[in-house]
């Protein structure tokens, strides 16, 4: 039979305690070998910053191209807008100067012709030419005749009575025409509307 009141074992058969493990390797290799062992671990992690500083050399000099090329590219770019625009406006104005020396040669045989009526040819050719011209170039005319009177195309600067209620409201009469330069206007047409 077994003795419970053996102070070595507890309850359960186990020993209370266990005995001190002593280290198998004497003092001075252990630290030895720590020492070794945090030098190793010391310049791996110099050698790992060195690698970042590295790389963030490298990235703030990709920014730093990357910021004077973009800054090229603004100032290239607002440079082409100027020339686009100005160079846009030699176009147009260079294709009216045909209409003008057309306009010049109408002036000159006015004054050598007494037959009104080539005159008045000459000067419908060249109102033609000149209004084909601002087409071809986005320009046109916003149609006024029976329209219903829109304050988005049309400016009123009278009103008309009218008898007939379904003139209300209408363009009457135009006083000066209007344009729209790619469906957006540049001049509203003036006009009468009915009362």
């Amino acid at each position: 039979m077994k003795d419970y009141n053996n102070k070595e074992h507890d309850f359960q058969g186990q020993p209370e305690e266990a005995p001190e493990v002593m280290d198998v390797m004497p003092q001075e290799e252990v630290s030895e070998a720590e020492e070794t062992e945090g030098v190793d671990e010391i310049e791996s992690l110099k050698n790992l910053l060195n690698q970042r500083d590295e790389e963030l050399e490298k990235q703030k000099k990709e920014y730093l191209f990357l910021m004077a090329e973009f800054d090229n590219f603004r100032k290239r770019n607002v440079r082409e807008r100027s020339e686009l625009l100005k160079n846009a406006a030699e176009g147009v104005l260079k294709g009216l100067l045909p209409i003008v020396d057309d306009f010049e040669r109408g002036l000159a045989a006015i004054k050598e012709s007494s037959d009104a009526d080539a005159v008045k040819e000459g000067m419908s050719l060249i109102y033609n030419k000149l209004v084909k011209y601002l087409e071809q170039n986005g320009v046109k005319e916003i149609p006024t005749k029976d329209a219903d009177f829109d304050t988005e195309y049309h400016e009123a600067i009278a009103m008309v009575p009218v008898d007939d209620p379904a003139k209300k409201g209408k363009v009457i009469d135009t006083v000066s025409k209007g344009y729209t330069l790619n469906d957006k206007v540049i001049r509203h047409a003036k006009v009468a509307v009915g009362q």
